[in-house]
């Protein structure tokens, strides 16, 4: 029997992009998966539940729903996200909130619903979603790297919480990715003649690396092995130049 068969897996953000494709990989690993997003993409063979992650009643019962029925979730995915882009002298609050409630506090809201189950049952393995800007910082981009941070710096001091229970929480850091988010990210283009152009020239060479970027299947399957495995670091970078980014942005000086 396939080792993977009948674990119980939640993807959020799963009717796009990265989510979706990670719910495909592991269905077809055999596991047994529910995704959250407030859109219906159907997927076959993959159960869509109509779930805001900001929404932490909506989250809450949703997770209830699927515990009532298997008793244990084995596996969450928080892809659920979203970017924006502009300078922080020119981004409202609101709008840099927003991206906090999506990005970090919807992942949180998720993991706060999963983790007694989790814990009860001594098993579980729990992925955000972060990315390598959460080490390289992005012009213009300032309040998603932060939120990438905060995912890094959280699934880092969640692991050792809840290690001793069985449970291991990783952070998969990406770099650019060829999907929907691109064309999705909400621009504030306010100041651009301020900067002297700037905003508007690094977000364009930004969204052309990210148009150029790497598949979302493949992504997909490499989160979903990550997902598999017992044990994990609680961070990990995908593909071998990202790695390398990485690694020099936390020796070198800013």
């Amino acid at each position: 029997m396939d080792k993977h068969l009948n674990k119980i897996a939640i993807v959020t953000g799963g009717s796009s992009g990265i989510g979706r494709c990670c719910a495909v990989a592991l269905r077809d690993m055999g596991c047994i998966v529910y995704e959250f997003s407030r859109r219906d993409m159907p997927l076959e063979d993959v159960q869509h539940m109509r779930v805001d992650v900001t929404d932490e009643n909506a989250v809450n019962a949703a997770v209830q729903v699927i515990l009532d029925k298997h008793h244990r979730i084995d596996i969450v995915v928080n892809c659920a996200g979203f970017g924006i882009s502009g300078a922080v002298e020119f981004t409202t609050e609101v709008i840099a909130k927003s991206q906090f409630e999506v990005n970090f506090f919807g992942t949180v809201n998720v993991n706060h619903a999963v983790i007694p189950s989790m814990r009860k049952n001594r098993n579980g393995r729990i992925i955000n979603i972060s990315s390598v800007a959460a080490v390289a910082h992005i012009p213009f981009q300032t309040f998603y790297s932060a939120s990438k941070a905060a995912i890094s710096s959280y699934t880092c001091a969640l692991d050792n919480e809840l290690r001793p229970y069985g449970i291991r929480v990783t952070a998969v850091e990406l770099g650019d990715i060829h999907t929907g988010f691109t064309s999705a990210r909400q621009k504030v283009i306010e100041g651009d003649d301020v900067y002297n152009g700037r905003i508007s020239r690094s977000v364009s060479q930004m969204e052309k690396d990210e148009r150029n970027g790497m598949s979302p299947e493949i992504i997909g399957q490499y989160i979903a092995k990550i997902a598999n495995k017992k044990n994990c670091k609680p961070i990990c970078t995908a593909g071998v130049q990202y790695k390398f980014l990485s690694f020099l942005c936390k020796i070198l000086p800013c």
